[in-house]
């Protein structure tokens, strides 16, 4: 098949008097190809049939089929009409069912592609919408999580990153975004992730009511196969997949979290958004306002001062120096417990962090350092043990003498003679007795006496 402007081309050509076969050269095709288009036998951009009505004898047979199972691979249906006498490739027959649009369409598989829309009215801080992205092989190791909360009047979005979805994250993430955004909406959307919503009745769950009736805002649930009900949430996502975690090059978490905070208040906010009504034209044409600019007028309701006390747990094992990493500072234990693995504790809204060991005994409590901050908080306590630990491992004794001879010590010789028996005894020499024999042997000898 050629396109509309090679056929203009190839025309042009010819009545320059171009052969076939130099056309054919000119534009990569074959010369009998050239020749069918310029006398009319084949249509510019219509791709001819292999074989024309090669499958209109069989098409009641594939309706039939289609109606017991729409969802019938394409090459289960080619072996069937090969056997009834179809006779083109499976290429052509592919082709054929899709530009006839024999196969049926599924409602319930297709998603929302090709669906009708409309556009949805957000009133200005009625709806707040969240989800979750999750990115494996982060600059820094493992895997991120990050919570996109996008408010889709004035399309601002801030997002928070985790180590983890489960619902004391979720509570924290959720307190960052709004504190970031500077207050709730009425309503939060959420799709039915199994930490806000029961999958099997879509009601909330009961864990995370509380949550919601402390922040005064409702939870509204998306239908189930409804994702674009919250599009807004969802362009977030794939706008900062694109212009912001591709490019990231943070070697910690606590440092993608600020370049995120940055991106969104930088890059998020500086975009355009359509009017749609917000002003009226001027010299013609309305001025687009900025996200933070509709943002900035939308009104949000106040957060409580504090977040919900929800409790973070995570297990950490004790390094050589006695202390245990949490969001890239190190706490002290007790010495003595290297290569144990400790529970910690932090509830949301407090500045302490508390360690326990694995019978759920409270070891010790900490302050709370900065996340990030790389220090390492210890007791008065710990950090005496610690140095007399330490300490101790010192000697004020000269060091051996590497090179001086010491053989084996009477206690040595006594345990390897008990463990070789008689047989490993060491020889005994009666000098006497053997002078007593050379003398004998040997009359003229002087006798020598031990």
């Amino acid at each position: 098949m050629i396109t509309q402007g090679e056929d203009v081309e190839i025309s042009a050509l010819r009545k320059r008097g171009w052969s076939y076969v130099a056309i054919g050269h000119h534009i990569g095709r074959d010369w009998r190809t050239v020749k069918d288009y310029l006398e009319g036998k084949r249509e510019p951009g219509v791709r001819r049939r292999a074989e024309p009505g090669a499958l209109e004898g069989f098409v009641p047979y594939l309706t039939a089929r289609f109606v017991d199972d729409p969802h019938v691979w394409a090459s289960t249906l080619f072996d069937e009409v090969t056997e009834l006498g179809y006779s083109c490739s499976y290429p052509s027959f592919a082709r054929q069912v899709r530009l006839g649009g024999l196969r049926p369409h599924c409602e319930a598989c297709s998603g929302v592609k090709g669906r009708d829309t409309i556009e949805i009215d957000h009133p200005a801080g009625e709806e707040i919408q969240w989800d979750w992205f999750e990115r494996r092989k982060s600059p820094w190791g493992g895997t991120a999580y990050v919570l996109l909360g996008t408010l889709p009047h004035s399309g601002r979005s801030r997002g928070v990153i985790c180590p983890a979805t489960d619902q004391a994250y979720l509570v924290e993430a959720m307190d960052g975004v709004l504190r970031r955004l500077g207050g709730t909406a009425r309503y939060w959307r959420v799709d039915r992730m199994s930490t806000v919503v029961v999958p099997t009745t879509g009601d909330v769950q009961a864990s995370f009511a509380p949550v919601a009736k402390y922040y005064g805002a409702a939870v509204a649930v998306c239908p189930p196969r409804r994702g674009n009900r919250k599009g807004a949430v969802e362009a977030a996502v794939r706008f900062a997949t694109g212009r912001w975690w591709r490019a990231l090059s943070a070697e910690s978490a606590e440092a993608a979290q600020v370049s995120l905070d940055r991106f969104w208040a930088t890059t998020g906010d500086a975009r355009l958004r359509s009017p749609r009504g917000t002003e009226e034209p001027t010299e013609g044409r309305a001025r687009w306002p900025r996200v933070g600019e509709l943002a900035d007028a939308e009104p949000l309701l106040a957060l409580p001062a504090s977040p919900y006390p929800a409790t973070i747990e995570v297990q950490a094992p004790v390094d050589n120096r006695a202390s245990v990493a949490f969001r890239g500072n190190r706490y002290s234990v007790a010495p003595g417990l290297q290569g144990a693995t400790m529970a910690l504790r932090h509830r949301l809204g407090t500045n302490a962090l508390e360690i326990y060991s694995r019978s759920g005994a409270l070891l010790v409590t900490h302050r709370l350092a900065p996340a990030g901050s790389g220090e390492i908080v210890r007791t008065p306590e710990h950090r005496e043990a610690l140095e007399k630990v330490v300490l101790g491992q010192f000697s004020a004794k000269k060091p051996c003498d590497h090179k001086e001879n010491r053989p084996p010590g009477a206690a040595a010789l006594a345990e390897r003679a008990r463990l070789a028996g008689p047989s490993g005894a060491e020889p005994k020499v009666d000098l006497e007795e053997m002078a007593r024999v050379i003398y004998a042997a040997f009359p003229g000898a002087t006798e020598v006496t031990a």
